[in-house]
């Protein structure tokens, strides 16, 4: 059976010491809660941050990696760095750096078997723009992410990518899909999940949902029967509003 599994990403957000504040209340917050929970902060603060919550419930996140390995690549941070620091999730492909960076479905690809080779567990972000909803390209859009982010992956390395189903016009607007919309969509992406990788490996695979949900609308979210979790944003920024949502996940 699949347990719920909460993540926030704190994009480009925070100070040193805001960031040290929020992970020391979720600490507090989350203390006891027999969930899975992750937090990925800006890179310049994974370290003060890992310190936080080391021995704690909460795994520390990434929001990028590098697809190569150490050497002449400035500017890139590589899976053995986040690893050295105690990073043990890496997100990818979101769809802020689908857009703004240009990366594509290779390029998502070549990271995640870097992160995977490096031990580490992908949580990769897959959704469509308005635009291809409205034109009725949802499931070809998000099947085709999946099938080229995912390509030549074994069902043993599955056991450590977790999938985001994130449509981008809900991203930060404050809309969201309907728990029944957000739904259809995470269960189509697990029928080509059976296709790629088989039923096991598509019954266990978490995919979570990442379009605004929020402390309002988690638990009506995470009651559908293939939403796993959520891979939140802007409510990752309050501890409070965190927790919540994190609470309603082990209900």
């Amino acid at each position: 059976m699949r347990t719920k599994y909460i993540a926030g990403n704190w994009k480009m957000n925070m100070d040193r010491a805001g960031a040290v504040d929020l992970s020391k209340a979720l600490v507090s917050e989350l203390k006891g809660l027999d969930g899975s929970f992750m937090i990925a902060p800006p890179f310049v603060y994974l370290d003060a941050v890992a310190s936080v919550i080391k021995g704690s419930n909460i795994r520390l996140g990434a929001q990028n990696a590098a697809s190569t390995e150490n050497g002449a690549h400035t500017g890139e941070v590589s899976v053995a760095m986040l690893k050295d620091i105690g990073v043990q999730s890496v997100i990818l492909g979101h769809s802020e750096r689908r857009d703004a960076q240009n990366e594509s479905d290779k390029l998502i690809n070549e990271k995640i078997l870097a992160v995977l080779n490096g031990g580490l567990e992908v949580v990769l972000c897959i959704g469509e723009q308005y635009s291809q909803r409205i034109a009725g390209a949802t499931e070809e859009v998000c099947g085709k992410q999946v099938r080229g982010c995912l390509k030549g992956l074994t069902p043993e390395q599955m056991k450590n990518v977790v999938i985001a189903y994130e449509p981008v016009w809900a991203i930060g607007t404050g809309k969201t899909a309907t728990p029944e919309e957000a739904n259809a969509v995470h269960k189509f992406v697990r029928g080509v999940l059976a296709e790629m990788f088989g039923n096991e490996t598509a019954e266990n695979t978490k995919i979570l949902y990442g379009g605004s949900m929020n402390d309002g609308n988690a638990e009506a979210l995470l009651a559908q029967p293939d939403i796993d979790g959520g891979l939140i944003g802007g409510a990752s920024l309050k501890a409070d509003k965190f927790s919540a949502i994190c609470r309603f996940s082990v209900k």
